[in-house]
């Protein structure tokens, strides 16, 4: 099972995606789009850097978890996974990511069924 992109309407009003590995699990979040349009850009820009490892920003917290983002080449954040507690953990869901996220469909759950 591959990965998906997901498109949702938060309470905000803003139009949001996460990108879900084939287990169903959430690897990478997105900021808020005020329109759908802008949403589905930046998963197009998610699909193209996805691959390349030199737009990761690995982070750790104060409190001692692991993150990362997902850089575009301007560098503007384009996507943020969950915490890890672990670095490998991280650099799993790194690795999730660059394998998922090109080849993703799209699922738009904003849409009646």
């Amino acid at each position: 099972m591959s990965g998906k992109f997901e498109i949702f309407l938060a309470k905000n009003n803003e139009f949001y995606f996460r990108l879900k590995a084939g287990n169903g699990e959430i690897i990478l979040g997105s900021e808020g789009y005020t329109t759908k349009a802008n949403c589905h850009k930046g998963i197009a820009s998610v699909q193209k850097n996805a691959p390349e490892i030199n737009r990761y920003e690995k982070k750790t917290s104060d409190s001692g978890k692991y993150s990362f983002n997902l850089k575009a080449t301007n560098g503007q954040v384009i996507g943020t996974s969950q915490s890890y507690k672990t670095e490998s953990g991280r650099d799993n869901g790194i690795a999730s990511v660059a394998k998922n996220a090109p080849d993703a469909k799209v699922v738009d759950l904003t849409e009646a069924s």
